[in-house]
Formats: structure tokens, sequence, C-alpha cells
């Protein structure tokens, strides 16, 4: 074969691939539809309680950590603001609305090891569980200015008391 040849080859392979990638997520995003990103501000008159800078790695059903969903505005990994109020959560993604994840809609916050394609020192993600619809979805988060057991901590005192299980996991 011709180097030309072989070059050639190596282009069809390659527009195959993205191809099938392409695909792939177009599929992936009307799977997941149905599930809508919690846009919203933080209500007037809630109390900050911790302000802190981490990068979002991604939000998957609950207990499978390998599997992305393709929920508009959270499909993809970004840095983030993460701001804890007496409320709930708010999330400032690049790029995207603010989320707000109420109190009322999340289950529980923990910590984990292991997400999609972020491997960490152990426990170094926080892990908010929260429900959307009939669904319970989690969200990892990588505190980069303070330690994830921190900003779970900080969550986890403004859930009610039946709700919190901050003991570490490694999903």
């Amino acid at each position: 074969m011709t180097r030309e040849g072989a070059l050639l080859v190596m282009i069809v392979l390659a527009v195959v691939l993205l191809a099938i990638g392409i695909a792939a997520w177009r599929r992936r995003t009307r799977r997941d539809a149905g599930i809508a990103a919690p846009v919203g501000e933080v209500p007037v008159g809630a109390v900050e309680r911790a302000h802190v800078s981490a990068l979002y790695v991604a939000t998957t059903p609950h207990d499978e950590p390998l599997e992305r969903l393709a929920i508009r505005g959270m499909g993809f990994r970004s840095r983030a603001d993460v701001t804890v109020t007496d409320r709930g959560v708010a999330l400032d993604l690049t790029g995207q609305p603010r989320l707000f994840l109420a109190v009322g809609h999340i289950v529980e916050v923990d910590l984990a090891t292991v997400a999609i394609d972020r491997v960490v020192e152990p426990s170094g993600l926080v892990r908010l569980t929260w429900r959307v619809g009939d669904r319970f979805v989690d969200s990892y988060l990588r505190p980069q200015d303070g330690s994830a057991r921190a900003l779970a901590d900080t969550v986890a005192a403004t859930l009610p008391a039946s709700t919190t299980t901050p003991t570490g996991t490694d999903a």
C-alpha cells in the first residue's frame, strides 16, 4: 500500500469513528430529553453558608458513576462556582445559566472517588444525589480551593438529618 493509500484509510477511519461518536451522543441526548437541569436563582433571603470554586465532573444516574447523562447545561465537565445556602446549592457552570438544587430535591450528599473519566484520591469528589421528577441522579464536584469533606459537610448541614449520609463511597 502506498503512503497516500494508508493516509486515506486513516482519514476514512477517523471520519467513521467521529460519526459513530456523534450518533451515540445524539441517541443519549434523546434518551435523556425528559431530564431538565434545575435552572434557577437562589431564593431571596437565603443565607450563604459557603462559596467554593470547583470542577463540575458529571451528572449520572444514581449509583451508576460511569454512565453520563446528557442533560442540557450539565452534559460536559466544566469549571463551577458552588454556593451553598440554607435553601439549597447553586451551581454556576461556565457558559450556562445558574442551576439551583433546592434542599427539598437534594436526597443525600456524600464523598466518592470515581465518576466517569475522573479518578481522584479516596473521597476526593462530592456526590450530590438529587431528585428530578421520579428519578434520582448524582452530580459530582471536585472542590479546587477546599476539601471535599468540608463542602459535603456544609451541604449536609443544610439538609434534614434523615437525608444525609456523608460517609464516603467509591461510587
